[in-house]
């Protein structure tokens, strides 16, 4: 049984990164082990249209009204090491709401939680691994890694690919962010152009008039150009 081929490139992120400083703590101690790629690894999940709700890719009319914010449209497609779209494929997004706060228990940032927005969303890519949300551009937030420590604002992105071994956990940043030279997770990856990779571009082409802005994010599951990925 073929398997997928693996990757070299020292692409994403080391599990241990000092300056990120939970990773000190919670980074394995010994080397990986690999694993050869039987049946369930070069199979795909069955991630259907019933586990897609009719309003989960549409962030702002998920509740009674319409939630606070600069209203965007990300998209993208979904692409295979071989740059094939993946179709059909599940792509998750949560966020923080305009004010950089999350609708979670543990989340404490004194910033106001809105009723209108609970920050989650889902679809499905298309035929040619295209994918599309309308949410709500999320605000920094500050977290206790270092002094005065502050997260670019950013969406996080979960989608399984063709197989189990292409699932990728990632973050989708904004251009010209200054938060980026002082955040570690952000740097955490070895590769400059790596890093560019996860900042997406405005699109104008995609702006809804008088109602929306567009960002293109496109995720390349694996290869030299893949997009990097967060520690599992």
């Amino acid at each position: 049984m073929a398997g997928y081929r693996r990757d070299d490139a020292p692409v994403d992120p080391p599990y241990r990164y000092p300056d990120y400083v939970s990773t000190r703590f919670r980074a394995p101690s010994r080397p990986p082990i690999v694993l050869p790629h039987t049946l369930t690894e070069v199979t795909g999940p069955l991630l259907g249209e019933g586990r897609v709700g009719e309003l989960d890719h549409d962030l702002t009319r998920q509740h009674a009204n319409e939630p606070q914010g600069q209203r965007i449209v990300v998209h993208g497609r979904v692409l295979d090491a071989d740059e094939r779209p993946v179709p059909r494929t599940l792509v998750e997004v949560w966020q923080a709401n305009a004010g950089g706060r999350y609708a979670h228990d543990g989340d404490r940032h004194p910033a106001p939680l809105d009723p209108n927005f609970t920050g989650l969303g889902r679809c499905l890519t298309d035929d040619w691994g295209s994918y599309r949300f309308i949410t709500i551009r999320p605000g920094a937030y500050p977290w206790s890694n270092h002094d005065n420590a502050w997260r670019p604002a950013h969406i996080h992105f979960s989608l399984f690919g063709r197989s189990f071994t292409q699932r990728l956990v990632t973050q989708m940043y904004f251009p010209a962010d200054p938060l980026f030279a002082q955040d570690p997770i952000f740097n955490s990856i070895p590769d400059a152009s790596a890093r560019e990779r996860l900042v997406s571009r405005f699109d104008l082409s995609e702006t809804v008039p008088d109602r929306a802005l567009a960002f293109r994010f496109d995720i390349v599951l694996r290869g030299r150009d893949a997009t990097p990925m967060e520690e599992p």
